[in-house]
């Protein structure tokens, strides 16, 4: 008898959205199609329908030029039916990543990294034995656009999730354990390919390894200098990256389903996040990430050549699918409306994403509470559709997108657009993983 096997590796991006778009997709580049305001009963309506769907809770904020939009829906806690509120602290996963690129980038402009360096000259002490001649071919710009070939450590850290079981997540709650460590069982993991070999294989691992560049290059705690450099600098005031293991401030309760492992769901906001590490530790808010990407965008955190070094994409597959992934941050084109720039991710518990035109000015970041929520279906091969995928894909293109594209019509009951009675964003699956996605294998 064969046996599937449902393997959900964690501090992914949880691909919300895919780049397989309709045939009318926007021209590479461009910007979103003018719109005088926000429509903020829709944005109203649409997050209501997420809650509706079978989300516990989600929190969003909306931005157009100077007007802004934030609303929340649903619990932050499912016994105490306390509601999630807007501006909410919650775990951003891998959205921490375009935090670590930026401060790389910081590093390479003061002259101390050099993107196409080999990251054996960094750390050669994580590279040696067999590992010497990765050490030699990886460059820091191949761990920030994950064209390393080197594999993810998570199924490492939590051996369970081999087994289809979560004994791992509650078993490994309170433990530290050292980025040295994640990086050693990403490098014990088997490669995704050569060094430079496009597409690309999302794994976590790059980005402990580009904290551990940072640390070797600056003296300084990754976390100290990223909170330092990145965070105060760009005026952030509920992000943070966390010391112990729990939020400060208020944030929702953050309940993992694990495709029904996990019944009820669990929550899983106390943890320690030194899993994570510069991969995916950052706790934040929606108006905080919203600020983030906008002083980015805008030139307030690097300089424009090293901005047009982060937006200089490759594909890279994640999980079911594939994404256009510069240093840190990718990109997404959406039917009419132009080109985004931003991330998602996810950890137990807890999903995000953060999306931004090129110049700032429209604007979403969201944040939920239950993650993998979908179930396999009879035979154990697949996933099957949630709702709440839907759901999720129709707010953020009525923040991002309000006005249809030429062609496309509001889908009866549901604002969603639709282009050839097909769904704008098709196999969005958002929850599904937390950095990778799911791998159904067989065996």
């Amino acid at each position: 008898m064969r046996i599937t096997r449902l393997i959900g590796t964690v501090l992914g991006t949880t691909l919300l959205m895919t780049t397989a778009v309709p045939t009318a997709t926007a021209a590479a580049g461009t910007t979103p199609r003018a719109v005088d305001s926000l429509d903020r009963a829709a944005l109203r309506t649409t997050l209501d329908d997420i809650h509706e769907a079978g989300m516990y809770g989600v929190h969003s904020s909306a931005r157009l030029g100077q007007a802004r939009w934030t609303g929340a829906s649903g619990l932050a806690d499912v016994d105490t039916r306390r509601p999630v509120t807007p501006g909410m602290r919650h775990r951003v996963g891998s959205i921490s990543k375009t935090f670590t690129a930026v401060a790389v980038l910081q590093q390479v402009e003061r002259g101390r990294i050099d993107l196409d360096s080999p990251v054996g000259e960094y750390l050669p002490e994580l590279f040696t034995g067999d590992d010497q001649e990765r050490g030699r071919e990886i460059t820091v710009r191949m761990l920030l656009n994950h064209t390393s070939g080197i594999g993810d450590y998570v199924v490492g850290a939590f051996p369970s999730l081999a087994q289809n079981s979560p004994a791992s997540l509650d078993e490994e709650r309170f433990r530290s354990i050292a980025p040295e460590k994640l990086v050693r069982l990403g490098l014990d993991a088997p490669a995704t390919g050569r060094p430079g070999h496009q597409p690309g294989s999302y794994s976590n691992t790059n980005y402990v390894l580009a904290g551990l560049v940072l640390e070797r290059v600056t003296g300084q705690d990754a976390g100290t200098y990223i909170t330092r450099h990145v965070i105060d600098r760009a005026g952030l005031r509920h992000t943070s990256y966390p010391r112990t293991p729990y939020i400060k401030g208020p944030h929702p309760k953050m309940y993992e389903s694990f495709y029904g492992l996990i019944d009820p769901p669990r929550d899983y906001s106390v943890y320690d996040m030194s899993w994570a590490y510069t991969a995916g530790a950052i706790v934040s808010t929606t108006d905080d990430l919203n600020r983030f990407y906008r002083a980015l965008l805008g030139g307030r955190l690097i300089g424009q050549e090293a901005l047009d070094e982060m937006q200089r994409t490759v594909p890279v597959l994640v999980g079911l699918g594939s994404i256009d992934y510069g240093l840190g941050i990718y990109s997404l084109d959406i039917p009419g409306c132009g080109r985004f720039w931003g991330h998602d991710g996810g950890v137990f518990g807890a999903g995000t994403i953060a999306l931004s035109s090129p110049d700032g000015k429209r604007q979403l970041a969201m944040g939920w509470n239950l993650m993998k929520y979908e179930r396999l279906n009879e035979d154990g091969t697949a996933l099957e559709p949630s709702p709440i995928n839907d759901a999720l894909n129709v707010h953020i293109v009525q923040a991002l997108c309000p006005s249809p594209a030429p062609g496309m019509s509001l889908a009866p009951g549901s604002g969603g657009p639709e282009a050839d009675s097909r769904r704008v964003l098709p196999d969005g699956l958002p929850g599904v993983d937390l950095f990778t996605g799911p791998r159904l294998t067989t065996g």
